[in-house]
């Protein structure tokens, strides 16, 4: 059996800590006055935030389809962990951090809502009066659990699983709650300059974008793409499944940032589908006239950029201009892939020309395809002669670009000094599943005993 250093005490010894502290957060009554709220656009973002979660399960899928069989599982892990461990870390302080008593724009007080404080019994939100805090709190839980997980597809096949469990922890303290509260909070510093993100542009897409480049920089090249092995995508049926629920829970993450059962909820949902079904079509389509043949998996992933791209623009633009943003995304994302591919970026399953630059095309054409006819409460883009709000979707952009670069290369190397971030060479020839969680996809794979020893696998297991 494995020797068990202190190290591997840690996790469990920190959830003992917060379980023990929930003890004694006194209870207060919940919704006081619960008149002042709509039992529709209640029932509506209940619904909504299933949704949203629902996307983090379909992100596993997505992913693990893409990888090589030997990395199947681990792929899936990486992502659906998040459920459980973003969950806790936004209770205890995530929350208070995106959404408490601002300082100057910056960071939310960590006090404001610790361990959900005052969130059951406090006033509603003041961009969401019509439902309860918590509600609010819960919704964009969900978003944070999503985020970090997308970053798994550029680190995949070489990252030690704990490491990964670390480094979701600091992004979501150090990266995605700043930036949540700069764009989100009415007293952040990129909410008062005007720039405008319906639903996770910058918050969700190009934060994890970015972060994905700055972990495929830090971890290196895995030794299948130093050798340039074409490997095959384990179950592309797992893709198609995992595109279909991204799409599903997508209605969620961007309607359900209208949050409330209205118009605005309906736009963006129509929004969301069809610059989706464009982006999916332009892909297959743009890579027919490269002499490529139509694919299953250029479909799923050409509808995934769409997605990302109409996210920031969704509850702003009209229904016919989402299409064309749907056709450039797709368009700019593949001729990224297909130049990345030849460069020595090892991102794995291409996170940051899918969702980075697909985040970063949609800003930019929010500020462009913007107008008060969707949304009074946004702004009229440059096609309707406000060139201020596509600079200054510009300077957002920017911004947040350089900060979640920055600071995930930083959290990864110092995870390093930690911890060992990267498997042994071995490790990795064996695969993740194996070597990670003892636990395999395809048959007749090497798993490992309780002793530590290798052995090989006549059946099936946990597939």
């Amino acid at each position: 059996m494995k020797k068990i250093s202190f190290q591997d005490y840690l996790p469990f010894i920190f959830l003992a800590v917060i379980a023990i502290i929930g003890i004694f957060i006194p209870v207060l009554p919940n919704f006081a006055d619960a008149s002042k709220y709509n039992s529709a656009d209640i029932a509506w973002i209940l619904v909504a935030s299933s949704l949203v979660f629902l996307m983090t399960p379909g992100l596993s899928f997505f992913y693990g389809g893409m990888v090589n069989k030997k990395n199947v599982i681990s792929t899936m892990m990486q992502s659906f962990i998040a459920t459980g461990l973003i969950s806790v870390v936004w209770l205890v302080v995530g929350f208070s951090l995106a959404f408490g008593k601002s300082y100057h724009g910056i960071i939310g007080d960590p006090s404001t809502f610790f361990m959900f404080k005052n969130v059951g019994s406090g006033a509603p939100w003041s961009l969401a009066p019509t439902i309860p805090l918590l509600l609010f709190a819960l919704f964009q839980m969900k978003f944070a659990i999503i985020t970090p997980a997308l970053v798994v597809g550029a680190v995949a096949e070489r990252i030690r699983f704990t490491s990964y469990v670390l480094f979701m922890v600091l992004f979501s303290l150090l990266v995605y709650a700043p930036i949540a509260h700069w764009t989100w909070h009415p007293d952040g510093i990129l909410f008062k300059l005007g720039v405008l993100d319906f639903a996770g542009g910058t918050v969700v897409h190009i934060s994890a974008g970015c972060a994905a480049l700055a972990g495929a920089l830090v971890l290196k090249r895995r030794k299948d793409h130093i050798e340039k092995k074409e490997l095959q995508p384990a179950n592309i049926p797992f893709v198609l499944l995992g595109t279909g629920l991204l799409w599903f829970g997508w209605f969620g993450f961007n309607a359900g940032s209208a949050l409330s059962a209205n118009a605005l909820a309906a736009s963006a949902f129509a929004t969301t589908n069809t610059a989706t079904a464009a982006a999916g079509l332009s892909w297959v389509f743009f890579d027919v006239i490269r002499g490529r043949k139509p694919s299953a998996l250029g479909f799923c992933i050409g509808a995934v950029v769409g997605l990302v791209a109409i996210t920031p623009a969704a509850g702003y633009v009209g229904i016919p201009q989402s299409i064309f943003i749907g056709f450039i995304a797709a368009i700019i994302s593949n001729i990224a892939v297909h130049w990345k591919s030849k460069t020595s970026i090892d991102d794995t399953l291409d996170v940051f020309p899918c969702h980075g630059l697909g985040g970063m095309v949609g800003m930019l054409l929010t500020g462009i395809f913007a107008t008060k006819a969707v949304n009074e409460a946004g702004n009229n883009g440059w096609m309707y002669g406000n060139f201020d709000l596509f600079k200054n979707q510009v300077l957002g952009l920017l911004l947040v670009v350089g900060y979640s670069f920055t600071v995930s290369y930083g959290i990864f190397k110092l995870i390093n000094l930690i911890h060992p971030l990267r498997v042994s060479e071995e490790e990795e020839e064996l695969g993740l599943d194996v070597t990670q969680h003892n636990e395999n996809y395809h048959p007749s794979l090497i798993s490992i005993s309780d002793n530590g020893s290798l052995k090989e696998e006549d059946e099936l297991v946990h597939s």
